[in-house]
Formats: structure tokens, C-alpha cells, sequence
């Protein structure tokens, strides 16, 4: 299993940092098709009033769900820990977390820690998965191996009327490996939103949802 210890101390580093795994043939790729949101909403999903998400509304909750996984991705994060949210000379923001989250292809969970860094302008978020880190006490902790590290990409693309749902993900595999891509084809095959938009719409937006399409 590839353990990196990242040393970016920018946005741009950190997207160097990632696109340098993407582009790593032993590692494990998957990018999801950009998801029209306001389209799939309109297409597959009764709502108890009318709706229109804005670029600005999603990019919202993007940056929610960083500071806070485990109200916005609680099918994944059952623990969250985040500290250290601050500006970098850039301009950007960087945090740190440290979550328990569901294994992708066991039913086992453990912890995983990230460095995050956040794009205002771009509106695009990176978490860069660390094999340890230290916590605002200076303690170090580490992960325990459960599964090999990975980094997300999570972003907002698209106009401001018609915002696009962005996310590729890199699972640093000794190689590529199938099995690792296979919860993602399927998530492909479900249609619908991503659960994280579904949980601000209806948590945020207080509108109720009921996805009458599969």
C-alpha cells in the first residue's frame, strides 16, 4: 500500500499533488460523470415545492460537507473530527480531518485522515488522504491500514443557473485495481443525485424529496 506523506502548503500544490497520483498508472481512477443537477432534480425527483438549485447553492454545501462530513455524507463518515481551518498565502483555505468512514469494497470502517484544501475562486475542493497528520494538540495520529489511501476531488462546475456536480477520486493501489472502481459503476447505474445533495436539499433547503425515477 502507497503511504505519502503530503507536504503541500498551497491550493496549487495540492492539485499538483493529485494529478500526479491521477496520472500514475498504478493507481486506481474513477471520475463521475458531471451530474446536471437542477436536470436530474427536475427528471427524477417529486419535490414538496418548487426548487432551483443555483451554482452558488451547491457550492454551499461543498463547503459544508468539507468542515462537516458526518451530517452530509452519513452513509460514509460515522465520526468527524475537523480543526485548523485557516487561510493560506494564496488566498485559498486549508483544514484537516480526521473521520471514520466506511471501507469501499469490505464492510469494514477505520479511520482516515485528509488534508483539505479549498478553491473559492475555482470552487473546487481537495482531500489529500494522509497516512498521519497531527491534531491541533500536537499529538500524531495515523491510520491503521484498513484500505489504501486515496485523495477526492470534489467541485462545482457549470453556470450559476445551471450548476454541474464534479468528483474524481484516486486510490493509491500498488495497481490498478477493478474492484475499487466497482462501487462507483454502480453508484453510475442508481442514478439520482449524489446522497450529499439529496441530505442539504432536504436538510438545508427544507424541501422534501422523492425520487420517483430510478
Amino acid at each position: 500500500m502507497n503511504t505519502v506523506r503530503n507536504t503541500s502548503h498551497s491550493f496549487a500544490a495540492a492539485s499538483e499533488e493529485f494529478e500526479s497520483a491521477w496520472e500514475n498508472q498504478r493507481n486506481t481512477r474513477f471520475e463521475l460523470p458531471a451530474v446536471d443537477v437542477n436536470k436530474v432534480l427536475n427528471d427524477q425527483y417529486e419535490v414538496s415545492k418548487p426548487i432551483h438549485l443555483t451554482r452558488s447553492m451547491v457550492w454551499d454545501m461543498e463547503l459544508k460537507k468539507a468542515w462537516d462530513p458526518a451530517s452530509y455524507i452519513p452513509y460514509v463518515v460515522s465520526r468527524k473530527h475537523s480543526w485548523g481551518r485557516h487561510f493560506l498565502d494564496d488566498g485559498n483555505e486549508r483544514l484537516f480531518r480526521d473521520i471514520t468512514a466506511q471501507a469501499w469494497i469490505t464492510n469494514t470502517s477505520g479511520p482516515v485522515l485528509e488534508d483539505v484544501f479549498i478553491n473559492h475562486n475555482e470552487q473546487k475542493i481537495f482531500f489529500l488522504g494522509q497516512a498521519e497528520m497531527e491534531t491541533e494538540t500536537g499529538a500524531t495520529i495515523r491510520t491503521n491500514g484498513f484500505q489504501p489511501l486515496f485523495h477526492v476531488m470534489h467541485g462545482v462546475g457549470g453556470t450559476e443557473d445551471k450548476p454541474l456536480n464534479l468528483w474524481r477520486i484516486v486510490i493509491l493501489t500498488e495497481k490498478n485495481d477493478r474492484q475499487y472502481q466497482r462501487p462507483f459503476e454502480e453508484m453510475v447505474k442508481a442514478g439520482g443525485l449524489p446522497g450529499f445533495l439529496e441530505i442539504y436539499i432536504e436538510k438545508d433547503l427544507h424541501v422534501k424529496l422523492n425520487q420517483s425515477i430510478p
